[in-house]
């Protein structure tokens, strides 16, 4: 499979959060060949293992799942109220199409909204909120929504494919994080057609779970008991109108990766990414913030008796939506740097800040 192939299957299939086994599987055969063993928990993290017998254990790490929905209630005549599962944005997702995900195959529904001409006055006109949300997939009654397979705990996720803009950006939903698993993945197909091989245990490590509380970051952290962890997310491109870059920094897709200070990253280590990065001409931008990073940066750093960690950020505009976009140049400059923040970093090599 060619890195376009994998990068359209993968992003175009569906991995809601508590529900990415398909995915899961499409990104480890592609791994497959570049590693020498796996690892698969309980609730569906994998990671990729180089030199599994080494003593000390490096990570690089993204997350799997999506935003999604959750059927919560099917009316008797048919329709279908949800709840988020995620951070799902209610605002986006009237007049969306979607797929039910059920045991009997994708079933086809749209949120409907009632037309414009028919919301007059301030008091009538229905907020986007979830509430307000509708589910129609078809059906006059709640038995024949049932027949379908659609019951209370389906999941629902928006129906959309990845497509490109200008030749120089992906749009397509999910890109938040499965971009990332893309990412670190290109990252092993480049260490194995280089010919390199770490004498540290490289975990390439795809998560689930982030999107409600970065859960399967810390269950694979306390798996795996890495000493260094590099973990891959996106953040926000804060030049599209508004956002305010006062609060929110100021960010650009185009304009190479987002390294984070945080309390959660290690200093040590992110000098030494600042370092690769100048050393070999990779551009990048800088972010703070106040505590947590809002990544499975937080649950490596903080898992065992504490993790070197630090976290590289792909910019990227309109989250948790289904147009969310981000550099082609970008998504290159991030795998260069993990590359070669990997090719330089010496085997056991102490990060702590005083001994």
């Amino acid at each position: 499979m060619t890195q376009q192939e994998f990068l359209e299957k993968y992003l175009n299939n569906a991995s809601p959060t508590g529900f990415e086994s398909s995915g899961q599987k499409i990104w480890l055969d592609y791994v497959k060949p570049y590693v020498d063993d796996y690892i698969v928990d309980t609730y569906g993290s994998v990671a990729g293992v180089i030199n599994p017998e080494a003593k000390y254990k490096v990570v690089i790490e993204a997350h799997a799942d999506e935003i999604s929905w959750y059927v919560n209630y099917i009316t008797e005549d048919g329709y279908i109220y949800v709840i988020r599962n995620g951070g799902s944005d209610p605002v986006i997702a009237p007049s969306m199409r979607v797929n039910i995900h059920t045991k009997k195959g994708i079933v086809k529904g749209v949120f409907g909204w009632p037309a414009i001409h028919t919301r007059r006055g301030e008091k009538s006109e229905p907020k986007a909120e979830i509430k307000n949300l509708v589910l129609d997939c078809g059906c006059s009654t709640k038995e024949e929504v049932e027949e379908l397979g659609v019951h209370v705990g389906s999941v629902v996720t928006f129906e959309d494919e990845l497509t490109e803009l200008n030749n120089k950006y992906y749009v397509g939903r999910a890109l938040d994080n499965r971009i990332g698993g893309y990412m670190i993945a290109q990252v092993a197909r480049k260490l194995h057609e280089n010919g390199i091989r770490p004498e540290f245990g490289l975990y390439i490590t795809n998560s689930v779970q982030e999107e409600i509380g970065l859960r399967g970051a810390q269950m694979i952290a306390h798996r795996i008991k890495p000493d260094l962890a590099l973990v891959t997310d996106v953040c926000h491109d804060t030049q599209s109108p508004l956002y305010n870059k006062v609060k929110e920094g100021d960010l650009s897709c185009g304009k190479g990766p987002v390294l984070s200070y945080a309390p959660s990253v290690q200093f040590n280590v992110l000098d030494m990414v600042i370092k690769v990065a100048e050393e070999k001409d990779i551009p990048f931008q800088r972010t703070a913030s106040s505590r947590g990073t809002g990544t499975d940066t937080d649950a490596f750093a903080y898992s065992n008796a504490g993790v070197a960690s630090a976290l590289i950020s792909l910019p990227l505009k309109y989250m948790h939506t289904t147009v969310e976009t981000v550099s082609k140049d970008d998504v290159e400059q991030v795998i260069n740097l993990m590359y070669e923040f990997l090719v330089q970093l010496p085997n056991n090599h102490d990060f702590r800040y005083f001994k």
